[in-house]
C-alpha cells in the first residue's frame, strides 16, 4: 500500500488476506481495558452524547429528558460528593452548565469504577493476548458518538445560532462588564461568516467520521477542531470544559491504532498496511457502510431542523419588538415637571431598549441596564412593564410614534404619571457594526474612531 492511500482506509473492511492477530504487549492490553470501560461508560452516562444520535426523534421527546437522563446516577453521585469531597453534588436542572459539581463528581465515579474494573479484568483475563474484535466494536462506538457531537456543534454554527450577533443591549454595555465567555460569544457572533466556517469544519469532521473510507481524515479534522474548542473553553471560561476535554481524548483514542503509521509517514518512512481493528468484511462491510451514510443523514436532518427552529426562536429570525431599537430619552416629565438628566438621579431613565417582544431594558442615568418582563399590544399601542408579575404592572404606557425615529411614552411609572419623549439611536452607528469589510486599509481602525 502506498503512502498516498493511508488516509482512505475504512475500519469496516478486512484486509484481502487474513493475517494472524499480533500479540499485544501487557501495557497496551491494560490501556485498552481502561479505555473501553471509562470512555464506554462516559458516552453512555453523559446524556447529551447518546441523545444526539436520535435525529428528528429528539424533537418529539420531553424537554426535560436530558436532565431526567442525567439524574439516573444522582443518588450515587450525591453520596460520593458528600462523603469524598464534602461537596453538594446536586444536579442543577435550571442551569445549562456542563461543568457543574455534579458532572465532575460523576466523572470521578466513572474513573474509580473503570480503574477497579480494569484491575479485576486484568487479573481474571491474564492469558488473553489481544482484543482486536472487541476493540473494533469499541472504536466504532466511540467514533459514532464523537461524530454525533461534532455534528451537534457544527450545525449550530453552520446555521449561526450558537453565537448570535451582539444584541442591542450588548452594544450599550461597557467592554469591562463582559464576562470572558460573553467576549468570545460576541467576537464570534459579530462575524457570522467566521462562525459558519467553524461550523463547516466541525460538520465536515463529523461526516468524515461516518462516511466509508474517510475515518482517518475525520479523526484528524475532529482532533484539530476539538483542540481549538477545548482551548477556547479553558481560556474563556466556557462551562463545557469537561465534555470538550473528553471529546478531545476520544479523538486521541481513535487515533491511537494509527499513531505509529502516521509518525512513520511524517518522518518519511515506508508505511505498511493499516492494522486498525475492523468490524466487518466482505458484503457485511458494504451494508455497514450504507448504514453509516444513513446515520449521517438521519442525524443531520434532526440537527438542521433544530437549528432552523433556533434561528426562528432565538437567532436572527426571531420575532422582534414593534418598537425595536435603542431609544434615547430626550425629555422626561414626572408629575407634570421636567426632570433634568442628572447622573445622580436614580429614577430618571436615560435610554430604553426594545428588542424582544416580551422584554424591555431601561438604562438609568448611571448607565446601569435593568431588564424587565414586558407585555406589548400593537393594536392598543400599549406597553406594560412587570417588575414583580405577582404584584401587577410596575409601569404602563401608551405610545405614539410621530416619526420612524421619534417615540412618545405616556403613562404611569411606579404609581406616578410620566411622559417621555425619545429619539431612536442608529444602531449601525456603532463601530462594531459600521465598519464592514475592507480589503485595502492604509490605516487600521483598532478601536472605535481611534487609530
Amino acid at each position: 500500500m502506498s503512502v498516498g492511500t493511508v488516509a482512505v482506509e475504512t475500519d469496516l473492511v478486512e484486509p484481502p488476506e487474513e493475517r494472524p492477530a499480533a500479540r499485544w504487549n501487557p501495557l497496551t492490553r491494560i490501556l485498552f481495558r481502561f479505555s473501553f470501560l471509562y470512555f464506554g461508560l462516559f458516552c453512555v452516562v453523559f446524556p447529551q452524547i447518546i441523545l444526539s444520535l436520535l435525529g428528528p426523534l429528539a424533537q418529539r421527546l420531553p424537554e426535560d429528558l436530558v436532565m431526567s437522563y442525567a439524574k439516573l446516577p444522582a443518588p450515587i453521585v450525591e453520596w460520593v460528593g458528600r462523603t469524598v469531597f464534602d461537596a453538594e453534588a446536586v444536579l442543577r436542572t435550571d442551569s445549562g452548565s456542563g461543568d457543574q459539581v455534579f458532572f465532575f463528581v460523576e466523572a470521578f465515579c466513572l474513573l474509580v469504577v473503570a480503574v477497579v474494573a480494569t484491575v479485576v479484568w486484568t487479573l481474571l483475563d491474564r492469558r488473553r493476548t489481544e482484543y482486536r474484535r472487541l476493540a473494533a466494536w469499541f472504536l466504532a462506538f466511540i467514533r459514532i458518538c464523537l461524530a454525533g457531537q461534532m455534528l451537534v456543534y457544527g450545525y449550530a454554527k453552520l446555521i449561526p445560532t450558537q453565537m448570535p450577533e451582539p444584541s442591542l443591549v450588548a452594544l450599550l454595555q461597557p467592554y469591562g462588564d463582559f464576562t470572558p465567555m460573553a467576549v468570545l460569544w460576541s467576537q464570534v457572533g459579530a462575524s457570522p461568516i467566521y462562525q459558519m466556517l467553524l461550523g463547516a469544519a466541525e460538520v465536515t469532521g463529523g461526516l468524515l467520521l461516518l462516511l466509508p473510507r474517510t475515518r482517518l481524515p475525520g479523526i484528524l479534522l475532529s482532533l484539530v477542531s476539538m483542540a481549538q474548542v477545548w482551548v477556547l473553553n479553558m481560556t474563556y471560561d466556557v462551562p463545557v470544559k469537561l465534555l470538550s476535554f473528553h471529546l478531545l481524548l476520544a479523538c486521541l483514542v481513535l487515533l491511537a491504532p494509527e499513531a505509529k503509521r502516521l509518525t512513520t509517514m511524517l518522518l518519511g518512512g515506508s508505511v505498511g498496511p493499516s492494522t486498525y481493528p475492523r468490524v466487518f468484511r466482505d458484503r457485511a462491510a458494504t451494508y455497514a457502510g450504507v448504514a453509516q451514510i444513513l446515520l449521517a443523514i438521519w442525524i443531520s436532518v434532526g440537527l438542521v431542523q433544530t437549528s432552523i427552529e433556533g434561528w426562528n426562536e432565538w437567532g436572527p429570525g426571531r420575532p422582534k419588538s414593534e418598537l425595536y431599537g435603542i431609544w434615547n430619552v430626550d425629555e422626561f416629565t414626572r408629575d407634570g415637571q421636567p426632570v433634568a438628566p442628572l447622573t445622580t438621579d436614580e429614577t430618571r431613565w436615560r435610554r430604553v431598549v426594545f428588542e424582544d417582544p416580551e422584554a424591555v431594558y431601561y438604562q438609568r442615568m448611571d448607565d446601569k441596564l435593568v431588564p424587565l418582563p414586558a407585555e406589548a399590544d400593537a393594536n392598543a399601542r400599549t406597553v406594560t412593564l412587570l417588575r414583580d408579575p405577582a404584584a401587577g404592572p410596575w409601569a404602563s404606557f401608551t405610545y405614539e410614534r410621530p416619526a420612524h425615529d421619534r417615540l412618545v411614552l405616556t403613562g404611569t411609572l411606579d404609581g406616578r404619571p410620566v411622559t417621555m419623549s425619545l429619539s431612536r439611536l442608529d444602531e449601525d452607528s456603532f463601530s462594531l457594526r459600521d465598519r464592514g469589510f475592507h480589503l485595502v486599509q492604509d490605516y487600521p481602525r483598532l478601536m472605535g474612531g481611534v487609530n
